[in-house]
Formats: C-alpha cells, sequence, structure tokens
C-alpha cells in the first residue's frame, strides 16, 4: 500500500460542532494568517448534530457581535417556561428553579446553527471538510499528538479494496482540537492512552431521544419552554422531557433516560413513546406529522467526571470533555466558551500545554462547580435527589462535594437480582410505530457493504452469558434497533444491523461487558438530522 498523501495546517479541529466551529472562528479573528481545518464525518455540517436545545447568547455575543441581525434559520426567543410533574394520567406545575429560567435565552436548532456557524467560519478562510470521518490519531517521534488520519473510502465488509477505493489522508499540526462530541471515537482512545480520567471520577451519561412535529395549527406557542419529571419513568431512572415551541406550527420534542439506571429490561425508546401518549402531549401531537427524529447520548458527569482537557499536542473541548450544566439542561453556551478560551489560549501561546490551567480557572468550570452535586443526588431515587437538588440551589453549591459510585456500564442489575416495578405503560398509536420507523426518519445512510463499525471484541459472550445475566440488553437499550438476537441452526446469535445506527453512542457506554466498541464508519454516513 503506498505511503498516505500529508496535508499540513497549523491548527485541526476533529468535529463541527459548537466547540469545534467557535474555536476555529476565534482563531482566524485572532491571527488571520494562521491555517486552520475543521474535519467533520457527517455528509454536510449539522447532519450528524441533535440537541433541544436552549441556548444562552452570551458566547455568540462575545464571538460574533451583532448576530441579532443575521441570526440562524431556527432562532425564537423563549418567552415562557413551564415545569411538569407528570403522573400517567395527570399533572402537577412544578415552580421553576433559577437553573432553568430561561429568560433572555432562545430555543434553535443546533444542527442548522452549526451550518450557519459553518458560513462564518468559512467566510474567515477556514477550511472545513465534510464527508471525511478522522478515524485514527497521528503520532509524533516522541509520542506526542501530531494530527490525525482520515478513514480509508471505497473498502469492502471482507476489508478488501473496492473499486471505490480511496486511501485516506493524513493531515498534520503541532495541534489538534478535538471536539468530537459525546463519548467521541478519538476521545476515548486519547483518555485512556495519557490517562486524563485518572484523577476524576467515571463519566455518566444519558440518552436523549428527539423528534421534531409538524402540529396543527394554532396548537403552538412559539417561545414557550416546556419541560417534565416523572411519569413514564419509575423513581429510581433519572430523566424527563423537552417540548419547545417553534414558529411554523413545529416543535421540538425530546425525553432523556440517565444511563446509570439498573433494570435490564428497560428500554428507553418505549420510555419515550408512552410519553408522548400521556394527554398533555398526546393533545399537541393529534393529527401532526412527524418530520424528524433520532437520538444522541449526553454528558451528565459534570465537574467530578472532567478529565484533563490537555495533552502532548492537543485539547478536548465541549462534550468530548463533558462540559453540559445537568440542572439547566445547556451545555451549547459552555462548548461556545470552551472553544473561544481554547483559540485565545492557542493564539496566545501557540501550543496545547496551560490549557487545562486556564479552564478550571474560567466561568465554563466555575459554572459546573456550583452545580456538582445536583446530578449525583438522583443516585438515591427522584425524591431524595428532588430535595437534595433544592437544598443544593439555596446553598449555591456550597455543600461538600458528592462523588460518584459506579460508571454506567457497572450499574445494570443481573435478570435475577432485579424485580422491575410496575411501570403502568399502555398501547400507542402515534408515530413512529417502532425503532426500525423512527430510523426512517433520522434519513440515517450506510453502505451496507463496508466494515461493521461496532466491533464486538468478545462476540462468545453475547451468545452465553449475557443471554443468562442480562437477556441480551442492547437490544432494548439501542433506540435504532441495531442489536437483534436471531436463531442461527437452533442456536441465538446477535445480528449487527449497523445501517442502522444513529452514532448515538449508547451502546458503547451501556454495555456491561464493555464488550461493544464503537468505531468510524466511511465518512458521510450516519444520519442526516434536518433542524435537529
Amino acid at each position: 500500500m503506498s505511503e498516505r498523501e500529508i496535508m499540513e495546517y497549523d491548527v485541526i479541529v476533529v468535529g463541527a460542532g459548537p466547540a469545534g466551529l467557535s474555536c476555529a472562528i476565534r482563531l482566524k479573528q485572532k491571527k488571520p494568517d494562521l491555517m486552520v481545518a475543521v474535519i467533520e464525518k457527517g455528509a454536510e455540517v449539522g447532519a450528524h448534530i441533535l440537541s433541544g436545545a436552549v441556548i444562552e447568547p452570551g458566547p455568540m455575543d462575545e464571538l460574533l457581535p451583532g448576530w441579532r441581525d443575521d441570526p440562524p434559520p431556527i432562532c425564537i426567543p423563549v418567552e415562557k417556561d413551564e415545569i411538569w410533574l407528570l403522573r400517567k394520567d395527570g399533572r402537577t406545575r412544578l415552580p421553576t428553579p433559577p437553573q432553568q429560567k430561561n429568560h433572555g435565552n432562545f430555543i434553535i436548532s443546533l444542527g442548522a446553527t452549526c451550518a450557519w456557524l459553518a458560513e462564518k467560519a468559512e467566510a474567515l478562510e477556514v477550511d472545513i471538510f465534510p464527508g471525511y470521518a478522522a478515524s485514527d490519531i497521528r503520532y509524533t517521534n516522541d509520542g506526542a499528538v501530531g494530527g490525525v488520519i482520515i478513514g480509508d473510502m471505497g473498502v469492502g465488509r471482507d476489508g478488501q479494496p473496492k473499486d471505490t477505493y480511496m486511501q485516506g489522508i493524513e493531515i498534520h499540526a503541532p495541534v489538534t482540537v478535538i471536539s468530537e462530541g459525546v463519548r467521541g471515537h478519538l476521545a476515548k482512545q486519547l483518555i485512556s492512552k495519557f490517562e486524563l480520567d485518572k484523577d476524576s471520577d467515571p463519566q455518566t451519561y444519558g440518552i436523549g431521544m428527539k423528534e421534531l412535529w409538524r402540529v396543527q395549527p394554532g396548537k403552538t406557542t412559539p417561545g414557550l419552554v416546556q419541560h417534565t419529571t416523572g411519569w413514564p419513568l419509575d423513581g429510581n431512572i433519572y430523566g424527563g422531557s423537552f417540548i419547545y415551541h417553534l414558529d411554523k406550527d413545529r416543535i421540538a420534542l425530546g425525553f432523556v433516560c440517565g444511563l446509570d439506571y439498573a433494570d435490564p429490561e428497560f428500554m428507553p425508546f418505549e420510555a419515550f413513546q408512552q410519553f408522548k401518549h400521556h394527554p398533555m402531549v398526546r393533545d399537541l401531537l393529534e393529527g401532526g406529522e412527524i418530520l424528524s427524529s433520532g437520538a444522541r447520548a449526553i454528558s451528565e458527569g459534570g465537574y467530578q467526571s472532567l478529565p484533563r482537557t490537555e495533552l502532548p499536542g492537543a485539547l478536548l473541548l465541549g462534550d468530548s470533555a463533558g462540559m453540559l450544566n445537568v440542572p439547566k439542561i445547556k451545555g451549547v453556551h459552555q462548548a461556545m466558551r470552551s472553544g473561544i478560551l481554547a483559540a485565545d489560549h492557542l493564539a496566545e501561546s501557540g501550543a496545547a500545554q496551560g490549557f487545562d490551567a486556564k479552564l478550571r480557572a474560567s466561568e465554563v468550570v466555575a459554572e459546573l462547580y456550583k452545580v456538582r452535586n445536583i446530578r449525583p443526588a438522583f443516585y438515591r431515587g427522584f425524591w431524595r435527589g428532588f430535595i437534595r437538588a433544592a437544598v443544593e440551589t439555596v446553598t449555591l453549591g456550597k455543600l461538600p462535594t458528592t462523588k460518584t459510585i459506579h460508571a454506567d456500564h457497572s450499574a445494570l442489575s443481573q435478570l435475577s437480582d432485579y424485580a422491575p416495578p410496575e411501570r403502568h405503560w399502555g398501547s400507542r398509536e402515534l408515530p413512529p410505530r417502532d425503532r426500525l420507523a423512527s430510523v426512517y426518519f433520522a434519513v440515517t445512510e450506510h453502505d451496507e457493504d463496508q466494515p461493521i463499525h461496532l466491533q464486538i471484541l468478545e462476540p462468545d459472550i453475547c451468545t452465553s452469558r449475557c443471554v443468562t445475566e442480562y437477556n441480551n440488553p442492547c437490544t432494548r437499550f439501542c433506540p435504532a434497533h441495531v442489536y437483534e438476537m436471531v436463531e442461527e441452526d437452533g442456536q441465538k446469535a446477535l445480528q449487527i444491523n449497523a445501517a442502522n445506527c444513529v452514532h448515538c453512542k449508547t451502546c458503547d457506554i451501556k454495555d456491561p461487558y464493555q464488550i461493544i466498541n464503537w468505531v468510524t464508519p466511511e465518512g458521510g454516513c450516519g444520519p442526516n438530522y434536518q433542524n435537529m
């Protein structure tokens, strides 16, 4: 095989999300002569981006003054907040805590906003390469990160080149900015290799599922932000929902479940669909049509789980490091802040060294510190967490730091040790009818004849221990029906429907044996989210 073609840049940014694009824009504002490239595995910028999202505008004001005169395609000022505690057939209005008061904030489509930010970056002569997956790290002779390797394209499932084969190139740079989002493929490798998490708690996650609907005229209130907790979740599972009212009779509807749940039979996708049949939500959706759907993991560990964010030759930004403010249910402003901070640091010093200290002395980490005990408070159940969260809010985070006790994959109970609660779930009629229908609305696409990007490191476990101990929970926690147990010659076998994958990373996180390894498929593959 021939040597790879090499491209040289001053800074490479992996991932065209809010953190990476903010970093690239700020770098070119500060140092116009720097050569900056952004590598994005989605077919276009925004195709793999999924978030609520309500944003705090401060970082946008700092990065692009006057942006309100040329806003992103979906940008609705928040007019009102509501929080509801749901029972199966009823609801109770709760007071809005300070962290969730959204006066002055905006409802956006993060995917559309990232496409809009990419245009701003390109106007500053940032080179953006969508459809190219950074599949591996390029290391220098002294062991530092020296860039990335773009994955080969046109490789068959058997690992052999096809007629369409194109070898991936190497992109070299003194600094590589890793901003891949939650549980990034490269970030996972670097955190392990450089032990960036040795002084932090395990990261904990949630699975977020979202649908964009067009409802009947007159049913929406543009600018209304609604959140719920309670049913259909039991008191041992952390989570809740959001309903964001947009323009043009559209709503963004989402549901989040903490992945530290214990029930091996629990199915997050089904919980989301049950939620849609609560009277409050069903009345809103009936007669409407679903436009798009998708799923994405969310980093919930916060301050205690924040790894070291610098290493030789590279930085971790945004959700690659886990900067979401869980009580606010917001991470975009934190991601943008980290990108701006990283760019200012690189413009001043030209190197990764020293960034972690600057980040920890910044507003980004100060915000995480104040709310560090709120998410861990819910590890012992909803009501204890609710009360502790109220105390933490009143005391402004001055109580001693709570430590987590386990990673999400170790939280799952074995079948013999767990009696699932009565969830009071019922039948449902609203679309999508099942997970395959949801995949259709994600417009996900993978070449069927390419290596499976979901690697099972010890396949025998799936058909032996996992059957009896957990009843193959991958067939339930995946929101896209990627994993399926089938009969082959009278024996159970695991079938991987990799073409369904929406790149949410839940399997990589929640598998109790940690034998599922998510790697990048061909560049351009995966979901093609519209306005998500």
